[in-house]
């Protein structure tokens, strides 16, 4: 499954596979773009757990990856100046 890793900031965000890494050793994320991971399914539980560690928080991310750049875009443009 894909995810979305979101922190406070980049440091927070980037924080969280050292933390996934030093909790389970065993289980490597697969970075696909910045912020974006493919992981297991049962992993789940235990990534939104290690996020919290760090500030951060684990999305469920669109299997295209391409319908989550234009969400991005929408969202982008609805922020405040």
């Amino acid at each position: 499954m894909r995810v979305e890793i979101r922190g406070r900031n980049r440091y927070w965000r980037d924080a969280v596979p050292i933390e996934w890494e030093h909790r389970f050793p065993d289980r490597k994320l697969v970075p696909e773009a910045e912020g974006l991971y493919l992981i297991e399914e049962a992993w789940l539980a235990d990534l939104e757990a290690a996020a919290e560690k760090c500030f951060s928080t684990v999305m469920v991310a669109p299997e295209d990856p391409g319908r989550l750049s234009w969400l991005r875009r929408l969202v982008a443009r609805r922020d405040p100046e």
